[in-house]
């Protein structure tokens, strides 16, 4: 780590990197500043105190000065020193072991959700357990933690896995004793209004939109068909290249979930047949070389959900209405996470409940938007 002479110009000459880092000042020991990816940048100290170490949060810099920064710093390390008592080895710190879990365990983690991951370490995890022994987190301490989050649902529900990982793993390495991860038993906030499917009279006006600029812009429609058709992640189609398509189905090297096989059906492969091939990308920039940015599909889709009357559904929807047909259709939890390319079936069981409709009609719009119906 960087110790200097912490100023008003260094810290402007700061520049965000891939992950968090910081730098200690050089004056007054025990007070630094931490630069996060997003760029924004604060004040924190830290020192050792009743066995582990105290890493307490100022502010940030662009709301608080550097002199009150270190004013504060001093009355805070001080306060802290009064009290000081044999540090704990740092191989027992809660972020030491989250390192080494994510060093070792992170290796099968795309680089995408690497970033993501991280992020949610040091934005959420970190504040709270940082510093502590990480044997020494009860299932109590986990509890308050979630709850504190409560007003940012999303957040505590993306943070809640890392933090079981990383005391799962715990485990595995010996810092903990075995069976006692304190995040078991956790219940995730629900999130009103975040699934939404397509109904039958939806498909059809969606159908009919699509046709309207089939002439005009035959890639752009062929990707929302492709999403409609194939259950897809957006970002699987968008990188899509000519060589993951043969034997009528798709063979996704780089999904989420890692490498996985699509079955196509007839009228996907309609769909990717009848589109020109330019180059190794099914959906190549007319720039660069490279795919065409996902921008591009999120303005055509605006424009497109607009014209259907269907201004609350998003890209991603279209995945969330492939999968209820699924399941309307008597698909199992565990084929139709096949389908999705989830790793857990757990999370396809949001979609049973629409197992018992009817589904004829749905089904029959959907193919109705390619002409087969």
């Amino acid at each position: 780590m960087s110790r200097v002479r912490v100023s008003e110009n260094r810290i402007e000459a700061l520049k965000p990197r891939k992950t968090p880092y910081d730098i200690r000042d050089s004056e007054l020991k025990g007070f630094g500043v931490q630069v996060l990816p997003s760029g924004a940048r604060r004040f924190f100290v830290h020192s050792q105190h009743e066995g582990r170490r105290v890493w307490k949060t100022i502010g940030d810099a662009g709301s608080i000065g550097l002199d009150e920064a270190r004013r504060q710093a001093a009355e805070m390390l001080a306060a802290i020193r009064r009290d000081e008592k044999p540090a704990l080895p740092e191989d027992r710190l809660f972020e030491a072991v989250a390192e080494e879990v994510f060093a070792r365990y992170g290796r099968n983690w795309k680089p995408g959700t690497m970033k993501v991951n991280r992020n949610y370490l040091h934005s959420t995890i970190l504040p709270r357990f940082g510093g502590r022994n990480i044997a020494d987190i009860t299932r109590q301490d986990v509890q308050s933690w979630f709850a504190s989050l409560r007003a940012t649902p999303v957040a505590a529900d993306r943070s809640a896995p890392i933090l079981s990982v990383i005391m799962r793993q715990a485990e595995i390495y010996g810092y903990r004793p075995e069976g006692s991860n304190p995040c078991a038993g956790i219940r995730r906030y629900r999130r009103k209004g975040r699934e939404r499917f397509l109904s039958e009279t939806e498909l059809s006006r969606l159908g009919i939109v699509l046709d309207s600029h089939e002439r005009r812009h035959p890639r752009n429609v062929a990707f929302i068909r492709l999403l409609l058709l194939t259950g897809c992640r957006k970002s699987e189609i968008a990188t899509l290249q000519w060589s993951d398509y043969r034997e009528g189905r798709l063979f996704l090297r780089d999904g989420k979930t890692g490498p996985r096989t699509v079955w196509l059906s007839s009228p996907a492969r309609a769909v990717l047949d009848e589109l020109p091939r330019q180059g190794e990308w099914v959906f190549p920039s007319a720039r660069t070389r490279e795919p065409v940015s996902s921008t591009v599909f999120e303005q055509f889709w605006r424009r497109v959900r607009k014209e259907t009357e269907i201004a609350d559904v998003r890209l991603h929807d279209l995945r969330h209405t492939y999968a209820s047909i699924a399941v309307m259709q008597g698909e199992t939890v565990t084929t139709t996470a096949r389908l999705l390319g989830h790793n857990n079936a757990q999370t396809t069981l949001k979609y049973t409940h629409l197992s018992d409709r009817p589904v004829r009609e749905a089904t029959d719009a959907l193919a109705a938007i390619l002409g087969e119906g």
